[in-house]
């Protein structure tokens, strides 16, 4: 558990270890995933295991782990035939997380936002702007580029290297065009891009 532990905050690893002691699970930090921040499952052996990207951001990676220790908690509780991020598993998300939010464990400035997230979690924590915003101000600096700082009309890649023009946003997401097959796709405003200065010469005309 050194890993979990060297990766919150430290105000907040009494009430982590309280709970981790409290229940037989195991938690892995893990080599980071674009897909998720981290998740629960029960094993084929009948072992509990939560797995979270190993991260910089000690905020980001304990409210991740809340989330899906809350996963656990909730199955224990109400039985496996609940939705995963139904009203049970909110309540007990909002339940364990309680007792953290405060300025001992968490930055004033992330605490509003918090305390508004948690009126209502959402399934993923990345749905929530405000939220990925404030919580990127405690990511080390990088040059990261997000869709909701491009300009309408501008060209970008993302990591498996497809190219996409951004387009108008709709309502709170934005709607592109690929390149390559004039698909439209929508895309989170915080999602991490890298813009594309020249385009190749077959696709200036775009």
């Amino acid at each position: 558990m050194t890993a979990v532990f060297d990766s919150i905050p430290t105000t907040a690893i009494t009430q982590v270890k309280l709970y981790l002691s409290s229940w037989d699970l195991g938690v892995k930090v893990v080599s980071e995933r674009k897909t998720k921040h981290g998740d629960y499952r029960k094993t084929v052996s009948g072992a509990h295991q939560i797995t979270i990207n190993k991260g910089s951001n000690p905020y980001r990676f304990l409210i991740t782990l809340i989330h899906e220790l809350a996963h656990f908690v909730a199955f224990q509780e109400f039985g496996y035939r609940i939705q995963p991020h139904g009203k049970e598993w909110k309540m007990t998300f909002q339940k364990l997380m309680l007792p953290l939010i405060n300025p001992t464990v968490f930055p004033e400035s992330l605490l509003a936002v918090l305390a508004l997230h948690f009126k209502n979690p959402k399934a993923s924590s990345d749905t929530d702007f405000k939220l990925v915003m404030e919580l990127s101000k405690f990511d080390p600096v990088t040059d990261k580029t997000y869709v909701f700082e491009l300009e309408e009309g501008t060209f970008f890649s993302i990591p498996d290297g497809r190219e996409f023009k951004l387009g108008k946003k709709r309502v709170k997401r934005f709607e592109c065009e690929e390149i390559s097959t004039r698909k439209k796709y929508i895309f989170s405003p915080h999602a991490e891009v890298t813009e594309i200065k020249i385009l190749p010469q077959n696709n200036q005309n775009l």
